[in-house]
């Protein structure tokens, strides 16, 4: 979801498919959920819109994708799903050119990958704001952040989280250099390498191990050889739900150094012109979601094997912004 190689495909697809939205961005189905306002969309203040929501094709990005299109539903616009688009760069060129009209974004993807930035503000707040700023010249609105942030961590099983103790990343340097056999890593092979993976992350904490305790593999299989003990610590995203799942100890990191990946709405500004009122119809939403909320609906996806539409759905309607 903010992997550099992952846009780089992207922009590779799309030249060679010549797909003027971006990476497969080429059809979509109306959204028909049947759902009346609730708490959100009252008065109907999208009636008459027509609007295309978009997201990036991971579980999480997925459901707030679903989300965002059902809360315009209420609002009583007509809506195109255009969701799980492969990479990161193909919806938000998408929203930036207008081919869809609002996606959910990660301030630490633009703050980082998009705008080039090489540091993170430290300030999650502060961040957003920055990158409202510069995406404003960018054709892009950023509207007000949510609490869910799904950023990298590192995680352990209970038994390794009993034996040694380990509650930050310091704790985990510490750790490493008191006992280098002790620490052993499952990372993917890009966090391996990236300057803000593992090796910014040994830098930041002094943290020294054996090359040969550094084992790469896919991200599924990470969590899986975490839960058996088959690495100490492997790299996890804060909001997975296989974290809770698994029941594994995430490890804080207490020295801030990676970006925060804060979601929020990234709404095309011509069509956010047009439509103001979009933006008080998913600030309800985006102000009730969590890394505990996206912990759990991304579990009933990745673990219950549910659809992530219905999932966003039942859960817009548990919270009464929808009936």
């Amino acid at each position: 979801m903010r992997r550099p190689a992952c846009l780089r495909t992207c922009l590779l697809l799309s030249a060679l498919l010549v797909v003027p939205s971006g990476c497969g961005l080429s059809s979509g189905s109306p959204m028909v959920d049947a759902v009346e306002p609730g708490t959100i969309g009252a008065g109907r203040p999208l009636k008459g819109a027509h609007l295309t929501v978009t997201s990036k094709s991971f579980t999480e990005n997925l459901i707030l994708g679903a989300m965002a299109g059902i809360a315009f539903q209420a609002a009583g616009a007509d809506v195109v799903d255009r969701t799980g688009i492969q990479g990161s760069i193909g919806p938000r060129e998408a929203v930036r050119n207008g081919d869809a009209d609002a996606m959910y974004e990660y301030t630490g993807t633009a703050w980082i990958t998009y705008q080039g930035n090489s540091r993170p503000v430290p300030d999650p707040r502060r961040q957003w704001e920055a990158v409202r700023a510069a995406d404003a010249r960018n054709g892009l609105a950023w509207l007000p952040p949510s609490r869910l942030d799904n950023t990298y961590a590192l995680a352990t099983n209970r038994a390794n989280f009993r034996k040694y103790g380990t509650r930050t990343l310091s704790d985990v340097a510490a750790l490493a250099g008191r006992r280098p056999g002790a620490v052993t890593l499952c990372v993917e092979g890009e966090f391996a390498n990236r300057a803000d993976g593992l090796p910014g992350l040994q830098k930041a904490y002094g943290m020294r191990m054996p090359a040969g305790n550094v084992t790469q593999m896919d991200t599924g299989i990470i969590y899986t050889q975490v839960r058996k003990g088959g690495c100490t610590f492997g790299e996890v995203f804060t909001t997975d739900g296989r974290i809770r799942s698994m029941h594994l100890a995430v490890m804080a990191d207490d020295r801030k150094f990676f970006p925060d990946y804060t979601a929020a709405p990234e709404i095309n500004a011509k069509t956010l012109k047009r439509w103001p009122a979009i933006a008080r119809v998913l600030a309800p939403v985006s102000a009730r979601l969590d890394n505990t909320v996206a912990q759990t609906l991304n579990a009933e996806v990745d673990v219950d094997g549910r659809d992530p539409h219905q999932v966003a759905l039942e859960w817009m309607r548990e919270q009464g912004f929808v009936r």
